[in-house]
């Protein structure tokens, strides 16, 4: 059918649910111990029921991901992940939470609102032949193909986990937001794509290391929340958890240009093992 010029193509209906990934909240509370203590043994027999099926991650309501963990340290008790193609999902637990009978038990003490992406500096295939080549591997070389196809066989199944992760059967979790600087003596967003695009390869090399001890999943905050980046790291162990921020921050992308924000430790439990966990 002949398209008159000067008349583009209809747009898509309007929709508050993602086009590609997911919706994600980090959200963590403090238990309220004047408000614990003011329920009675029905009341509180019945907010904890309610509790368990509002954070039961095979409830039909539930998001498509749905994590709780138990929080070290005064800022928080309580952590929740949930991610979800629909924003009113995630959101409708918070709220289903607040009007609980632990509402007012369960405080809100901080959060965070991201999305699910695939980052500008994860490569194509294309960008990652040229990088084997800057890198000085020729395409004569036997080892250029082999390495090309290895990657675009890779490359799916990862971008298909940083838009609908699965999130990882392991006890430690943290989280933390973080920026780019823009300092002038240190402005990531005036260095050519080039210079960052290696920056972030190099960055990247660092966290392959620790492939089956951490997990990683990088959320985009971008016009979302304070801060540009959120970052969600699985521990095999506690200690694997330091081991892997410590020894990237001497990364270039990261010694020169990152700034941190609060980070939030946690360990993975069941509703039912966290809310006795917590004396509830």
């Amino acid at each position: 059918m002949h398209r008159p010029q000067g008349h583009s193509a209809p747009l898509p209906d309007p929709t508050v649910k993602m086009t590609e990934g997911w919706h994600c909240l980090h959200i963590y509370y403090q238990v309220d111990q004047q408000a614990l203590r003011a329920l009675d043994s029905a009341e509180l027999a019945y907010g904890r029921a309610e509790v368990l099926e509002i954070l039961n991650p095979e409830s039909q309501d539930s998001p498509a991901r749905l994590q709780v963990s138990v929080v070290s340290g005064h800022r928080a008790d309580l952590g929740l992940m949930m991610m979800d193609p629909d924003p009113l999902k995630i959101d409708a637990v918070t709220q289903r939470l607040r009007a609980s009978r632990l509402g007012t038990v369960l405080k809100a003490s901080w959060s965070f609102v991201s999305i699910t992406e695939v980052s500008e500096y994860v490569p194509t295939a294309e960008q990652y032949a040229e990088r084997l080549q800057r890198e000085g591997t020729l395409p004569s070389d036997p080892a250029f193909q082999a390495k090309l196809n290895a990657y675009q066989q890779r490359l799916p199944a990862m971008n298909q986990q940083r838009l609908y992760p699965e999130i990882p059967p392991f006890p430690v979790v943290t989280f933390y937001p973080m920026n780019k600087i823009r300092h002038p003596l240190a402005n990531w967003y005036t260095e050519p794509f080039s210079v960052r695009s290696d920056l972030m390869a190099e960055h990247a090399t660092s966290g392959i290391r620790f492939a089956g001890r951490v997990s990683q999943l990088i959320t985009a905050s971008t016009g979302f929340d304070d801060w540009e980046w959120g970052v969600t790291l699985w521990g095999r162990s506690p200690e694997h958890i330091k081991d892997i921020v410590y020894s990237m921050r001497f990364d270039r992308a990261s010694a020169r240009f990152a700034e941190f924000g609060p980070f939030y430790i946690g360990y993975v439990m069941s509703a039912n093992d966290a809310l006795k966990h917590l004396r509830i």
